[in-house]
């Protein structure tokens, strides 16, 4: 048998797609809550009950529509989009020009609110969601067999993050969101509706979050709690990206990702705690994070 550190192979490479698969939703996560804070300094912690509303609204699609796997990839995204613009425009939107602290609390109070109701329909046992007919079952590679809709997880997270990334720092939309945030008075005399854009940077943040839900639905049961398990930890992968920034976030997703799945093969006693740790020596060594700019 093949060896890889003293390790089976296969164990090895299966920790590290675990770790994989992980890393592609702190990537989507942290995408969001970067996009989110970094365009419009809201630390918002509703995006754990967001992620969880995408896998719900898919579970929910197919239980009561029969609306299958990929419309609901669509649909999922859009109304959990739609359901942050309302958000943002009946409440954020007031809350812009006074102390961040306020966006935090009220986000954190929408979260618990959004957990509590579907915790009082669905209780806090997972429901099943099935993987499509088409990404079933899974590929021999040689050395390891891998499960198709997890490798369909990772290339969909990829693109995503790497289209997302795109739009906004080489676009003229995206430079048109950063400048809006920068000086929204001079942008909005070039005639520019500065709220629009963001109104519509929230709601975008919001689809990306319901979108990595409705992938991870197949992959975790769908349930209350999915995402106010994640989301601490996808806090500390923005921070260690660097709070704001977009390829920051991308890539510590990834890395933490694979540097969680190393530790379940080593020493996997510490694999619930290695992304803080990581957290604690970047934010001694460089405070504003890996990507992050200095102050």
């Amino acid at each position: 048998m093949t060896m890889i550190f003293g390790i089976p192979v296969q164990a090895f490479l299966g920790q590290l797609l675990v770790g994989l698969i992980n890393g592609s939703f702190y990537a989507m996560l942290s995408l969001g809550l970067a996009i989110i804070f970094g365009l419009l300094r809201v630390i918002n912690f509703a995006h754990g009950a967001q992620y969880m509303l995408g896998a719900f609204v898919g579970y929910l699609l197919l239980v009561h529509l029969g609306i299958g796997y990929w419309p609901a990839l669509i649909i999922a995204p859009i109304i959990v989009g739609i359901f942050g613009i309302v958000i943002e425009r009946l409440a954020l939107s007031k809350l812009y020009d006074i102390d961040p602290l306020y966006g935090l609390l009220f986000t954190f109070g929408l979260a618990l609110v959004i957990e509590g109701v579907f915790r009082y329909y669905y209780g806090v046992s997972g429901n099943p969601y099935s993987v499509p007919a088409l990404l079933a079952g899974g590929t021999n590679l040689g050395f390891m067999f891998l499960p198709n809709y997890r490798g369909w997880v990772v290339v969909a997270s990829l693109a995503v993050c790497l289209g997302t990334w795109f739009a906004i720092e080489k676009t003229r939309l995206g430079a048109y969101l950063r400048a809006a945030t920068e000086n929204p008075r001079l942008v909005q005399a070039f005639g520019v509706n500065v709220p629009l854009l963001l109104t519509l940077t929230y709601g975008l943040g919001s689809a990306l979050a319901g979108l990595a839900g409705i992938l991870a639905a197949p992959v975790y049961q769908v349930s209350p709690l999915m995402g106010s398990n994640l989301i601490i930890v996808v806090f500390a992968v923005v921070v260690v990206g660097g709070m704001g920034s977009i390829m920051g976030a991308i890539v510590t997703g990834y890395m933490l990702g694979l540097a969680e799945g190393l530790t379940k093969v080593f020493y996997p006693e510490a694999s619930s705690i290695v992304i803080f740790v990581i957290m604690a020596i970047v934010l001694l060594v460089r405070p504003a994070g890996l990507f992050g700019k200095d102050a």
